[in-house]
């Protein structure tokens, strides 16, 4: 079997890099690219399932790096625009991954918009709790469309979390600081010498 249809398929993969969320529209900020996007909520699903203590890594690990492979065929639909137009998810996976030799991963994806499995709920968890964590990235930056989402947020972690280490994380999260990562990890705190 060739490799013709796998490194087409990397190539159509890497162009996530080049498409943002689509509700870059309604902010009129910079946000994650759709790639960027993936990254964290896989990293997020397993921190999740951690902390449920039930579900398997490698299967949401899977499922988190395909969940939304769709959107090379057919763009990220925001909020708004779903209410007007219906995608083709189905097919654009099925054309995606069609001669590929990860053509299984499909069923993955499959799996992850039936909900029907402990892990495609944590996924679908960390989907939305990366929404939560790049508003408050976009309010450490002083964009105020944060707070006016307040409402439609609360709404997310009263009805929309699947599981209860979903709206933990999303309780804790409220009162997180976006840059005490770096800050802490300051040269003034850790090299004596910096400086001198």
């Amino acid at each position: 079997m060739s490799y013709e249809r796998d490194i087409e398929f990397l190539y159509e993969l890497g162009s996530l890099r080049n498409m943002k969320r689509a509700w870059r529209q309604h902010l009129g900020v910079d946000v994650a690219s759709v790639l960027e996007h993936t990254v964290r909520v896989a990293m997020l699903a397993v921190i999740l399932t951690r902390r449920e203590g039930q579900g398997d890594e490698a299967k949401i690990l899977k499922m988190a790096l395909v969940h939304d492979i769709c959107e090379t065929r057919i763009s990220d639909l925001s909020y708004v625009q779903k209410c007007y137009v219906t995608a083709d998810e189905e097919r654009a996976v099925r054309d995606t991954f069609r001669g590929t030799n990860i053509a299984d991963f499909g069923q993955a994806v499959e799996d992850f918009e039936r909900r029907d499995s402990i892990e495609a709920k944590l996924l679908k968890d960390a989907d939305n709790l990366d929404v939560e964590i790049e508003l408050k990235e976009l309010a450490e930056q002083g964009h105020t469309i944060p707070a006016k989402w307040t409402t439609e947020r609360h709404i997310v972690r009263d009805e929309k979390l699947y599981t209860q280490a979903a709206k933990d994380f999303w309780d804790e999260l409220q009162d997180s600081n976006p840059s005490s990562w770096h800050l802490a990890s300051n040269k003034w705190h850790h090299v004596p010498d910096a400086g001198k």
